[in-house]
């Protein structure tokens, strides 16, 4: 298990060097009062998430630690070299995919993991967004098995959520320790609402014909991410708007307001694709904007990201993101996938089934850390019951083993202790591709813990991206 402040050989790492030097002069009980503070102001400013299903108030306050993850900056170089390598692949592929589909002929993807695919729409065969980009924003969850290596364990192509605890840890932390920043040695994230502002405005829509109006549609106050839909429209300087704002009109659409009718351009949209047109899809949905389907589809307005970009960040389609940047970029993967067993193919289904106590088995369509079967931490209950599932349906299942994932210092009861983490930076794709220099730590906080969800007892901490 890699230790990301001491490496393999118990010293110290460079990067982390001002962070141990911070712990050790500060002492466990300061630290443990200053977490104390860090969570009120969490509390007060009312950064939580929602947690559906369970008993009792669904709100919750996010687990915020308090000891930084720190990059270097040439790690930082490469992994930034590979994040944006990989979301023009995707969105290449997403082009691909609902237009000639040259990956399916050249039998690289089969035909079936797109076509029969439940988050692929027919209804956008053809379509040509502004600038062929299909996922604006593109969250790449990389995790670290060692020194050198950095993988990619999934891609979340629609609407990654979680930038506002990028953005609020920072501000915490800077308001709390001012010491740590004043050298200057921490690059800085506070940009990442302005440049993607500039994004969305870079996919204007061909009728779009003065500088474009952009506004963040949310399903509203009682959506789990809420608070991050109303933190980044007012840091962007945009309208927070619900489906009831919009309407269409004259192949247009606009937004109700007290001064009447304004044109929007583009909608940065937190609402899935079966719920944004109860004309073009469910017709029972209460969320959508009847007609703005089709006024998308005519240059009238973008959707951000576009309607069907989901079928890239399937777990399935997943395992053959390096063949799409050596299809569609002739380049070589600068970050690689995990190993990955695909159920549905008969030789991988074999193997998965013998292994299962030392595999990690995901359905290809599930997401927050929900059923997966970690088989190192399960019963012998619990293997045999997912067995019946893998057999029942084995194209909804993936495979891969379980890693030996890096961990990062955090404050726990006894002081300084080790937990798993991954990473999500999140990519902006517009007429440029742009990647703040930073992301959200994701944190295991139960100990042995390889599940980062913060609704799974996960927590997060800030990212720092040190400066040459």
């Amino acid at each position: 298990m890699y230790n990301e402040m001491t490496g393999d050989d118990g010293a110290v790492r460079l990067p982390y060097d001002k962070v141990e030097e911070w712990i050790r002069t500060s002492g466990v009980d300061l630290l443990k009062l200053r977490q104390t503070e860090a969570e009120a102001i969490f509390r007060k400013i009312g950064i939580t998430f929602a947690v559906y299903g369970e008993g009792g108030d669904p709100e919750r306050l996010i687990p915020f630690d308090l000891i930084p993850r720190v990059f270097g900056a040439s790690e930082w170089r490469r992994l930034s070299r590979g994040i944006k390598q990989r979301s023009r692949a995707l969105n290449a592929f997403l082009y691909d995919v609902y237009h000639r589909g040259e990956i399916m002929r050249a039998g690289i993807i089969p035909e079936e993991l797109v076509y029969r695919n439940e988050a692929f729409l027919p209804e956008m065969i053809g379509v040509d967004p502004p600038g062929r980009i299909y996922s604006h924003i593109v969250g790449v969850d990389i995790v670290r098995t060692n020194g050198k290596d950095f993988h990619v364990l999934e891609d979340n192509c629609r609407t990654p959520s979680g930038v506002s605890y990028m953005l609020e840890n920072r501000e915490i932390m800077m308001r709390m320790f001012p010491q740590l920043f004043a050298a200057g040695i921490v690059e800085a994230v506070d940009s990442y609402p302005e440049m993607l502002k500039k994004t969305l405005q870079e996919v204007a829509p061909i009728k779009c014909e003065d500088d474009p109006t952009v506004v963040l549609l949310t399903p509203g106050s009682l959506n789990s991410a809420y608070y991050e839909h109303s933190f980044l429209a007012d840091l962007m300087g945009i309208e927070l708007v619900e489906p009831q704002d919009l309407f269409i009109e004259n192949g247009l659409c606009w937004m109700r307001t007290t001064r009447g009718p304004q044109r929007v351009d583009v909608i940065y949209r937190r609402i899935d694709d079966s719920y944004i047109d109860p004309l073009a899809f469910r017709p029972d949905s209460l969320l959508g904007v009847p007609g703005i389907f089709d006024v998308y589809r005519s240059g009238g307005v973008t959707l951000c990201s576009a309607p069907g970009a989901g079928v890239a960040d399937d777990k399935a389609i997943y395992v053959f993101a390096p063949d799409m940047i050596k299809f569609y970029l002739g380049e070589k993967p600068i970050l690689e996938n995990i190993q990955t067993w695909r159920c549905a193919v008969k030789d991988d289904l074999a193997y998965v089934l013998a292994n299962l106590k030392d595999l990690v088995v995901k359905r290809v369509h599930g997401s927050g850390g929900y059923g997966m079967l970690i088989g190192p931490h399960a019963t012998k209950k619990e293997i045999e019951a997912f067995r019946a599932k893998i057999k029942e349906k084995p194209s909804e299942f993936i495979a891969q083993p379980t890693l030996d994932l890096s961990t990062a210092p955090i404050l726990g009861e006894a002081g300084v202790e080790q937990r798993h983490v991954d990473f999500r930076p999140f990519c902006l794709v517009g007429r440029e591709i742009r990647l703040a220099p930073g992301g959200l730590t994701r944190v295991a906080l139960k100990k042995g813990s390889l599940v980062v969800n913060s609704s799974q007892g996960g927590g997060v901490k800030d990212t720092w991206i040190l400066a040459d």
